[in-house]
This record gives C-alpha cells, structure tokens and sequence, in this order.
C-alpha cells in the first residue's frame, strides 16, 4: 500500500499539480487568443510578445519595489506590480490598434492581411522587449517558495516521496479560476459582455441592433491585453522570464484555442488544460513512478518515456494538425 501511496505522490508532484498550473497559464493566454479571433476575425501571432512585454513591465517594477526594501511576504511584490503591467499591456495593445489595425479594420482587409500585420507587430514588439530587459533568463519571485514542502510531507506521512507546491502554482491557479469566473461573468452577464458576444455571432445583426463596433473593439483589446500581461507573469513567476520563451508558447497557446474550439471562451480553458496534460504525460519519465506500482522483476531499466522535454512543443503542434485534419471546429465547435 505504501508503495502505491508513494507512486500516486511522484505522479501528483511531476505530473498533477505542474499540470494544472501550466493549463491555467495556458488558458488565460488562449483566452485572449480566442477573444480577438472571436471579435476581429484574425489569429493574433503578437500575443505571445504582449505577454513578454506586460512581463517586462512587471519586472521592471518589481525590481524597483526590491531596490527600496518593499515587500509584501510571503507573497511575491510581483503582485503588487501586476495592474502596472497590466495597463502597460493595454497602453501597447490600444496604440497598436490604433496605429496598425485600424487602418486595415476601416478597409474591410482579408484576415490574411491581419494576420501578416500582427507578425510584423510581433517582431517589432519582441525587438523592444529584448532591448530593453535583454534576452537571458530573469528571475523576479520573491516572498515564500513553496506551500508544501517535500521534506516536510514526507516527515507527516512517512512516505519515501515527498509532494511540493510551489507558491507560484497555488498563485497561478487561484487567479487563473478568479480571472475566468470574471470574465464569464462579464461576458453573460454585462451589456457590453453580451453585446461582444453578439458581435461575434453576427456582425452585421450586431450592428443594426446598434451595438458599437469602435466599443466592442476597444473593450476586446483591452481584455485581451490584461490576459496576457496576466498570463505572463504567472508563467514567469512558475518558471523563469525570458522573452524567446513566450514566442514560443504561441504554439501550445494556438493549440489550445484550436482544440477547444477558436472563438468559444469555455474551449480555450478546456483546451489549455488539454495542452498541458499531453505535454507532461508524454514527456514524464515513468521509470520510477513503475518500480512502485511493479514487481523488482518487472521494473523498467529504461525511464519509460515517450519524447524527451526537447519535443515539448512538437506534441502541441501534433495535437494541432490532428484536430485541424479530424475536427477543424474544436471540441466545442468554435470558428473554422
């Protein structure tokens, strides 16, 4: 009994709880994904660099914070700096489409035209973040590290594997549910929530109802920003900041909106957390997790793992082709 015990605590620690903190990371990224796809029609490939760049500011401050003593253990000042981050963000998006889409908006443009513009954005916006933060690995977490440490567990239940929660991932996961809840609230309950969603069912019928394109726009882009400034930081916070790093994650952010279904709020979450239980199962070494559950004569010699971490982000893309060539739509039947 011991043995299964341990074997459901090595799997909790490596798997489980890493999961469940990368999924909400990943959802209220592919949020603001399938928000704007949903509001304009067009797959943003700046969202990942908005994130760095509300990341960026966060830092920024935080260090600022650490530099004249200010703290707010055990919770990390990156808290504090947050809503900072958070306006940057929405400074950058709003200027960005005041100054770039706009123009292609009142010219009634091709998504492809959106979607070449938003790649330029994308490397003008990477540009500015490494310019000014640098592109290595930075830390900014401060505060308590863990809510449960290993030692500790171990100690009170007299297993061989001990179970650790960062703090960041018991963060991550109750702003995530927080920011979720808000924002299906906001959006089934507001008038501008219900008129955004009107927008996207039926341009033309949202219009003669006399809903405000200009204010659906404004209100999408800002949302769309605090989710990413959001997003990033709690990824940050979980990991480390650097800013190839959120390029990178527009591939399993994509995939998750793709697979719940591009448009539809609730898939992005569902997908987010598809995303992130493929990649750590597949990536987990089950060696040891297999010496408990097997007998001595039966335990692997190999660590029993399907594609190293290096494949990371190749499962996200293979999950993405197989759903676009099965079912383009998502789970629940977003755009094509």
């Amino acid at each position: 009994m011991t043995d299964f015990l341990d074997a459901i605590v090595l799997l909790t620690n490596y798997v489980l709880v890493p999961g469940v903190a990368y999924g909400s990371q990943l959802a209220l990224g592919a949020l603001g994904v399938t928000l704007i796809y949903g509001i304009l029609r067009f797959a943003n490939f700046a969202h990942g660099d908005m994130m760095a760049f509300g990341t960026m500011v966060v830092i920024l401050i935080t260090w600022w914070f650490q530099s004249i003593g200010f703290s707010i253990a055990p919770l990390p000042v990156a808290l504090v700096a947050l809503p900072i981050g958070i306006a940057a963000a929405i400074v950058m998006s709003l200027g960005t489409d005041r100054l770039v889409y706009r123009f292609y908006r009142r010219r009634r443009s091709p998504s492809v035209i959106y979607i070449l513009t938003s790649i330029g954005v994308m490397f003008v916006m990477n540009g500015i973040v490494r310019f000014i933060i640098g592109p290595d690995d930075q830390r900014f977490s401060d505060g308590a590290r863990f809510i449960i440490k290993a030692r500790e567990f171990k100690q009170a239940t007299g297993l061989h594997e001990g179970l650790a929660i960062k703090l960041s991932q018991g963060i991550t996961v109750l702003v995530t549910l927080i920011v979720v809840v808000a924002l299906f609230r906001f959006l089934h309950k507001s008038r501008t929530g219900k008129a955004m969603r009107a927008y996207s069912d039926n341009e033309d019928l949202a219009l003669l109802s006399g809903v405000s394109p200009e204010r659906v726009v404004f209100v999408a882009w800002v949302i769309a920003a605090a989710l990413a400034a959001i997003a990033g930081t709690l990824y940050g916070l979980d990991k480390s900041f650097k800013p190839f790093t959120y390029f990178q994650l527009l591939l399993p952010i994509f995939a998750s909106a793709i697979v719940g279904g591009i448009g539809n709020p609730l898939g992005a979450v569902v997908g987010g957390f598809i995303i992130a239980f493929s990649e750590m199962t597949i990536t987990y070494a089950y060696k040891k997790f297999l010496r408990y559950l097997l007998p001595d004569s039966w335990a692997p010699d190999s660590l029993v793992q399907f594609l190293t971490t290096d494949y990371k982000f190749a499962i996200s893309f293979i999950i993405l082709v197989v759903v676009l060539l099965v079912r383009p739509t998502g789970i629940f039947r977003g755009r094509t």
